[in-house]
């Protein structure tokens, strides 16, 4: 059930990294316009339990939930594996994916994601030619606009197949043949969904990887992409990327995208598991976000990445669910702690409130949708999205607050709100 309430009353809410009680929101049109704590209840207010900031999935690749419980009797490693993905992205036409990616938004949605980075590259049909008018990008932007959640999709450039090789069959139907043309659609799609989505849609870029383009490709893409626009890219996820980089061009992924000044705030580094000192230093210090991704990155033996390093040096920590093999941004959360105290071999690693923030806000902020200039989370000017978690569950129940990410998990979520509107978990995903 879906409803659009303009004012409730929060039994506790997160509010600048503190929990505060009996919290009052006021909202019009999504928007926060009042906001206080200690507060009575009015009659009319909708009335939630534990309530913090809506929780960002920075890095989303809808079709790859095909292939949850399906890759893991055969071992193999990350290469085998995208063999297999390659086979599920052939399935797919705009009909399909709408489908499919309207069931992928709504377990997303009930489990607390408010929005979501779809890192998009099935562009066109398996033969490679374009369809009419974005059908593939309209039909994640219907199904995301059908379930309510934000999305940001993340139209990736897909031009090669590894460094110096032309696209194989199978990836045909990812590239637009040269950067240009993808610099093209690109800009056609931005205005093409401007009016599209009931105002949760937005568009960013992505770079598939260092793999998928060449030296001049990023030239253009560097001169060529307004420079507000969010950047993702995939970083360092596998060694041999690291090694195929270094053997063409003398540098690392990181340092080739440094030389042609794709490496700022408004950028994202997804994975980044194998970096090296220099790379840390060079994402620190131009305040970019790493996103991290820790099921899938277990899942697929990637490794793990210097995510306190990273954090220490001056750059961003988001998540993400990447192929889903877990939908819970509580899981990632915890997974991001402790697979940390793994490796470091101590505990708490990161304090609750760097996990409240990489669960939350700074997923929105490597999305685009906050910027240095307004203060995320919830206060008054932001869009109301929020989760509504139960603070007395068989789970949770006794836990300090502050330190739920490290307790809760999805089925402790009992409403998600985005832009004013709440939603109730389906029957089915509980």
């Amino acid at each position: 059930m879906t409803h659009a309430g303009s004012s409730y009353f929060c039994r506790a809410a997160l509010l600048d990294g503190t929990f505060r009680g009996r919290v009052r929101v006021l909202v019009a049109d999504g928007v926060i316009t009042a906001i206080s704590a200690d507060e009575d209840p009015d009659p009319t207010d909708v009335e939630l339990d534990t309530v913090v900031p809506g929780f960002g999935n920075a890095h989303s690749h809808a079709f790859h939930r095909r292939l949850r419980g399906r890759t893991h009797a055969d071992g193999g490693d990350f290469w085998q594996w995208r063999e297999r993905m390659y086979a599920e992205a052939a399935d797919l036409d705009p009909d399909r994916y709408h489908e499919l990616a309207e069931t992928v938004f709504t377990e997303m949605r009930d489990a607390g994601y408010t929005a979501v980075g779809e890192f998009h590259y099935v562009h066109h049909s398996e033969g490679g030619e374009a369809y009419a008018d974005h059908a593939m990008e309209l039909a994640l932007a219907a199904a995301a606009e059908s379930v309510g959640i934000r999305l940001v999709l993340l139209d990736a450039c897909y031009l090669r197949g590894g460094i110096g090789q032309p696209l194989s069959a199978r990836q045909r139907r990812f590239g637009d043949g040269d950067v240009q043309r993808w610099l093209e659609r690109w800009h056609a799609l931005r205005d093409a969904l401007r009016s599209v989505g009931g105002g949760l849609v937005t568009v960013g870029a992505a770079i598939h990887s260092v793999r998928a383009v060449s030296r001049d490709d990023l030239t253009a893409i560097s001169a060529g992409l307004p420079p507000e626009v969010p950047l993702h890219a995939h970083i360092s996820e596998q060694r041999a990327e690291n090694d195929a980089c270094f053997a063409a061009y003398g540098l690392t992924p990181v340092g080739l995208l440094a030389e042609h000044g794709l490496i700022s705030p408004r950028f994202s580094a997804v994975h980044a598991t194998h970096l090296t000192e220099g790379d840390i230093r060079q994402l620190g210090t131009a305040g970019a976000t790493v996103v991290m991704c820790p099921t899938t990155e277990a899942d697929l033996g990637d490794g793990i990445g210097p995510a306190p390093e990273l954090l220490e040096a001056g750059a961003r920590l988001a998540i993400g669910s990447d192929q889903h093999v877990v939908l819970d941004p509580l899981e990632e959360l915890t997974r991001l702690e402790y697979d940390q105290r793994l490796r470091s071999e101590r505990r708490g690693v990161f304090t609750p409130e760097v996990l409240w923030r990489a669960g939350t806000v700074e997923g929105y902020r490597a999305l685009g949708l906050v910027d240095d200039q307004r203060s995320p989370g919830l206060r008054v000017g932001n869009p109301f999205d929020a989760v509504e978690l139960d603070a007395a569950s068989p789970r949770t129940a006794g836990a300090e607050a502050i330190q739920l990410p490290v307790v809760a998990r999805s089925a402790d979520i009992r409403a998600t709100i985005v832009a004013g509107r709440l939603t109730r978990p389906t029957s089915a995903g509980r």
